[in-house]
């Protein structure tokens, strides 16, 4: 019999797996305690933008191999397996992850699971999360050792979740029994079959696959926008110097990307997390080096700022227009946006700033009311002093730099990721700067 999946929470995470799951032809529940957000997907409307997602569950809901529902009962009934794809984000008082949310899942769940079934953990979590889930359900079933956890990190990048969820590099899969090694192995057939490497461990090396991962990249980033702090002092190109460290097996030029640094739901508060996971494990010296890659992420966001401020000769009173509110392309998130940071700043500064997103408007509007929004490009950089380029949305690399030359009221640009072409816009009259050039 083929297994029938429910997925808790239908966040961006538990959204993308439901749809996924009946991708691959699985019935699938999801749950969500949101009545209206329930009601919504019922009907097949997503209202997050990620690209493929919003065809995915409006094809499978009005096939009914998708349906969504707020009741645990329900799913307890209904799953075989059950993924658990709540938020973990970070406690308002410390850099520790706030793990109500998965316990409150837990606590809902469990209860009513009478018969044997796997839960399966995919929210990123601080390590020996997993011990203390499975000892959760183990009192709290009625199922009792018919219950088991297993846990299998998601590593999703937004704008390619679709993607990363039907090909993933690898899946990782963290448990203490095989029948669960097997139940999972089984659900994930189709991809293995295909292909995909499977890392088969225990749980805390599966939730450290996710946290160590987030760690490197991150230093990653921040690695290349230290290397732009030196290049600015040098008057060398952090540009050119990516791409020569790029060419070394060794090193990759993937996320080697120089500029505004990172941002989003996941990065900046996971590695503050594992930091904090790190302490409480007596290693306080041993991540200590995350406290300095989260640093250099910021300072680029106030470098940005400050290049805006010399261009302009100071800020106040002047009008800024900003290409970008997303933390990145291809996506509608604006948590902990670099772009959306600067924009804000900015304005507090006394500068009167306009922002155009090609899908984060609504969101960034909602999170920062007081900016002016704008319905495309040209409009917010109408009468401006200056643009600022801070999210690497292709519309942005497609504007002709002379055509916008002749709405703005002086033509500078702040390229913040360094994804425009210099020689276009200042070939246009621009006065084209960058972070990490001269």
């Amino acid at each position: 019999m083929t297994a029938r999946i429910t997925v808790i929470g239908t966040g961006y995470l538990g959204l993308t797996h439901a749809a996924c799951m009946a991708e691959l032809g699985y019935e699938v529940l999801g749950v969500d305690i949101d009545a209206a957000k329930t009601a919504r997907l019922q009907r097949g409307e997503v209202s997050l933008y990620e690209p493929g997602l919003t065809e995915l569950v409006a094809r499978h809901t009005a096939e009914g191999r998708l349906r969504f529902t707020t009741s645990h009962a329900e799913a307890a009934a209904f799953g075989d397996v059950h993924f658990l794809c709540v938020g973990t984000p970070q406690q308002p008082d410390s850099d520790a992850a706030d793990l109500r949310y998965l316990d409150a899942a837990v606590d809902a769940l469990a209860p009513r699971l009478t018969r044997p079934a796997l839960v399966v953990g995919k929210s990123t979590v601080p390590v020996g999360t997993a011990e203390r889930v499975a000892a959760r359900l183990a009192g709290l079933a009625p199922a009792g050792a018919g219950v088991e956890l297993a846990w299998n990190p998601e590593f999703l990048r937004e704008g390619r979740a679709v993607e990363d969820t039907l090909k993933p590099d690898r899946l990782v899969i963290g448990t203490r029994s095989t029948t669960a090694l097997d139940a999972l192995t089984a659900v994930y057939a189709p991809l293995i079959d295909a292909g995909i490497p499977l890392v088969s461990t225990d749980f805390a090396t599966a939730e450290l696959v996710k946290t160590a991962a987030n760690a490197f990249l991150a230093t990653k980033v921040s690695f290349i926008n230290a290397m732009a702090e030196i290049c600015e002092a040098a008057g060398a190109n952090v540009v050119d110097l990516a791409r020569a460290l790029g060419y070394d097996a060794r090193i990759g030029s993937r996320y080697l990307q120089p500029g505004l640094g990172f941002g989003g739901g996941c990065l900046p508060k996971d590695i503050r997390a594992f930091r904090a996971r790190a302490e409480s494990l007596g290693n306080k010296r041993t991540l200590a080096f995350l406290r300095e890659v989260d640093a250099i992420n910021m300072r680029r966001r106030h470098r940005l700022i400050d290049l805006a401020a010399e261009q302009c000769g100071g800020l106040r009173g002047r009008r800024v227009a900003v290409f970008g509110a997303a933390f990145k392309p291809e996506s509608d998130d604006v948590r902990d946006s670099p772009a959306l940071y600067a924009a804000t700043v900015i304005q507090a500064r006394g500068a009167a700033v306009t922002v155009y997103d090609p899908k984060a408007n609504r969101n960034a509007r909602a999170a920062s009311p007081a900016l002016r929004f704008a319905s495309s490009a040209v409009a917010a950089a109408t009468g401006a002093e200056i643009v600022l380029h801070l999210t690497e949305w292709r519309e942005f690399q497609e504007i002709d730099p002379a055509d916008l030359r002749r709405v703005v009221a002086s033509p500078h640009i702040i390229d913040g990721r360094n994804t425009l072409d210099p020689a276009k816009w200042t070939a246009a009259g621009w006065d084209y700067r960058a972070l990490g050039r001269r």
